[in-house]
């Protein structure tokens, strides 16, 4: 309603402007020539006292007549004008008139056509309110479930089927059997029975009790997203919250919770996981495609404009770099080595990193056998994650397995 009122409002102000302009008489200059008739009389006078007075001769005075007189026929001519000009009636206001309401018109239709009449304003508080009390009410698992369609699943040999036959049969027997219950939820997966999966994974977790470790709960919730069709349920999402307790890095569960605040409409929440996550991956990571296809539409959904070094920058060797040093020669896998070790120092020293980033370097170092390289750097990512407990306990740890195998205490 308050946006009703403004643009009316807006629309009256304008409207009596331009009316008032258009009844506004054309300005008057005659008072202007009128007054130059006077100054020019007075100078022909002015002219005449002084040739009388012997100033200015009669020479001089003939010419001095003939400009201020042609200047007078001029104004003369000026005040003429304006008392003949027209003026507007009645008719032009009436058309302007008829040209302002159409203008509103039109602009009130089109925005009938492609804006949202009616849709309340909705500050970013209010917003926020309304996405978390959906979250709160999403569809459960159960639901989600229901609502995929049956899809064939991928082709498999006829003895994998038989394996999971079997295992099905076993665990029927055996129901608490835990290692029965990691084969058949793993191979229900790759079967495609991705509900089967999920709920042998949630007896396997039930079973294992203090045991679990957070890729279990990791796994579940992978499970339970693939059974609801991509779709995060509040039960996966618990299944997340709990893995990423226990393995706060991992790739995996970090890329479902970027995904899980995508779907619920809070990018601002989901940016900044996924960028984190790309800037600390390996280009062969599997979530980096997903990401990379995605992040685009989130950064601007959140009103942010990505870093284009995010998607330009390396992190250590791809798989295929690693499989073509296999085939090298000792000599030619050191230099391999070296070259590499050697661009991710330098890429630290001008652009910085993650603190994975630096712990890698430190690692190399320590394989190569270079103490004095490595507790430079180690240094030096103490000085730049200082405030961040986390990060600096990450360096430690990576700095002392650098000098174990380097056979340093």
């Amino acid at each position: 309603m308050a946006f009703w009122i403004a643009v009316g409002f807006i629309c009256v102000v304008v409207a009596a402007l331009v009316l008032l302009a258009a009844r506004r008489p054309p300005v008057n200059e005659a008072p202007s020539a009128a007054y130059d008739l006077r100054v020019y009389r007075d100078q022909l006078r002015e002219l005449d006292r002084d040739v009388a007075r012997g100033t200015l001769s009669e020479e001089e005075a003939v010419r001095a007549r003939t400009e201020v007189s042609r200047r007078i026929l001029e104004a003369d001519r000026a005040m003429s004008g304006q008392q003949d000009a027209p003026k507007a009636g009645a008719g032009g206001i009436a058309l302007v008139g008829l040209g302002l309401v159409a203008t509103v018109a039109g602009a009130v239709w089109v925005y009938s056509v492609i804006g949202a009449p009616g849709y309340p304003d909705l500050p970013i508080g209010e917003r926020i309110s309304l996405i978390e009390t959906a979250r709160e009410n999403r569809p459960s698992q159960a639901l989600a479930e229901e609502q995929v369609p049956e899809r064939p699943g991928p082709e498999v040999d006829a003895e994998r089927l038989a394996l999971v036959e079997q295992l099905r049969t076993v665990l029927e027997r055996r129901p608490d059997d835990t290692e029965g219950l990691t084969l058949l939820a793993a191979n229900e997966a790759m079967l495609g029975n991705f509900r089967a999966a999920r709920h042998a994974q949630a007896r396997l977790i039930e079973l294992l009790g203090e045991d679990v470790t957070g890729r279990h709960h990791i796994d579940l919730a992978e499970m339970m997203i693939f059974a609801a069709g991509g779709y995060v349920s509040p039960e996966a999402e618990a299944a997340l919250r709990a893995g990423l307790e226990m393995i706060p890095r991992d790739g995996t569960g970090r890329y479902y919770a970027g995904e899980m605040y995508a779907q619920q409409g809070r990018p601002d929440l989901a940016l900044p996981i996924w960028a984190n996550l790309l800037s600390e991956s390996r280009p062969d990571a599997p979530w980096v495609p997903a990401i990379r296809q995605q992040i685009g539409d989130v950064a601007f959904a959140a009103g942010v404009e990505l870093d284009p070094a995010l998607f330009d920058r390396p992190r250590g060797p791809s798989a295929a770099e690693m499989e073509a040093m296999d085939g090298l020669d000792p000599e030619a896998q050191q230099a391999m080595i070296e070259s590499m070790v050697d661009g991710l120092a330098d890429r630290l020293a001008t652009e910085g990193g993650t603190p994975q980033d630096w712990a890698q370097l430190i690692t190399a170092y320590g394989v190569l056998g270079r103490t004095n390289a490595a507790q430079i750097v180690h240094d030096d990512a103490l000085s730049v994650f200082a405030d961040f407990p986390e990060a600096l306990e990450v360096i430690d740890d990576a700095f002392r397995a650098a000098m174990a195998r380097a056979g340093q205490p």
